[in-house]
């Protein structure tokens, strides 16, 4: 009789028990994180911080094993492997020791609309009052208070550097091996190109030009000659070492938070494409190839167009055929002085 008052008792006790388990089953916040969190952040996630302007390898949403709510070992959905501002590692609900809001945040850049005027003048002292929205600049040769004279006047503002050749009258000419260093740029005195194979050598001297144009507060850079591989350079260069040199170029920029453009490299502007935000042309009308960047403006991305005027051409012609590509063209010395005219 004993036996049988309890069986409804124990029955009752198994089921409060399981009730429990199940209730217990979901992830605590801070031990691995939510269904959403696992959603919000994947290895190497897309947040909005993190290494690299990724959020953290190891990051979640609300937490990371060894965290507290709002702060993992290697940081929250706002920080990546370094801490955020939401924890960092070991961190606690207000704050890690290992970093601070956005110090490895996502980066973002200037994305210029399709139809924009522009100025090139790559000569010193740069005439701010010309009326152009854009300014492609000398990197070198300018300082921060140039970029802020046209930040003032609300013009957008590019560095050039460079990118394929070395020039004798750079002030870090030095730091360049001479195993990188081929044969003279024809045309152009003091300057040699370079082996663009050797990135690993090359990477140093072009991250540190690069930092330097993001330390004035340029917006974006206009990496020059970065088309060689068909010249006699003195390197056996193949088409897909350009390519691999210039995804390298574009994808360096933009973790500096700097806008790039292709320049020139026509024959491969449909693989580049995605990789750049804008085109730089020289003499593509004169040369007839300025349709080759068509697919710069279909996707939404400006081609700045210039042609030269010791070319002999018509440059109403090139007006013409640029206003039908949607090209912003300008008629420019080949010195790149302040002189330019523009189409109608």
């Amino acid at each position: 009789m004993i036996k049988h008052a309890l069986v409804p008792v124990a029955l009752a006790l198994v089921g409060w028990i399981a009730g429990c388990s199940s209730d217990d089953s979901a992830p605590a916040p801070g031990a691995g994180g939510t269904p959403q969190d696992a959603a919000a952040e994947s290895a190497g996630g897309s947040g909005p911080g993190g290494s690299g302007g990724q959020s953290g390898t190891g990051g979640a949403a609300t937490g990371g094993a060894g965290g507290s709510a709002t702060g993992g070992t290697a940081g929250s959905a706002t920080g990546g492997t370094a801490g955020s501002g939401q924890g960092g590692a070991g961190g606690s609900a207000t704050g890690g020791s290992a970093g601070q809001a956005g110090s490895a945040g996502a980066q973002s850049w200037w994305k210029p609309p399709v139809k924009a005027t522009w100025q090139w003048q790559l000569d010193t002292p740069v005439d701010t009052n010309v009326d152009a929205e854009v300014f492609d600049i000398d990197m070198f040769d300018n300082d921060a208070s140039v970029v802020q004279a046209l930040h003032a006047k609300n013009r957008k503002v590019i560095c050039y550097m460079s990118a394929g050749s070395w020039e004798d009258y750079r002030p870090d000419k030095n730091d360049f091996p001479a195993e990188v260093i081929g044969n003279e740029y024809p045309g152009w005195p003091g300057e040699k190109f370079l082996d663009i194979r050797q990135i690993a050598k090359l990477a140093p001297i072009m991250e540190a030009r690069m930092d330097q144009c993001k330390s004035k507060g340029f917006d974006g850079l206009e990496p020059d000659n970065i088309d060689t591989y068909g010249a006699d350079t003195g390197f056996p260069l193949t088409a897909a070492d350009q390519l691999a040199y210039n995804k390298w170029l574009a994808d360096a920029a933009h973790a500096r938070g700097l806008s790039i453009g292709l320049k020139n490299d026509q024959d491969q502007a449909a693989e580049l494409l995605s990789y750049f935000d804008w085109a730089l042309t020289e003499d593509c009308f004169d040369q007839g190839w300025c349709g080759d960047m068509s697919g710069f403006v279909a996707a939404g991305k400006p081609v700045f167009m210039c042609e030269y005027d010791d070319t002999g051409i018509v440059f109403a012609d090139a007006c013409s055929q640029a206003a039908s590509l949607q090209l912003n063209a300008i008629l420019k010395h080949r010195d790149l002085d302040v002189w330019r005219q523009t189409c109608p």
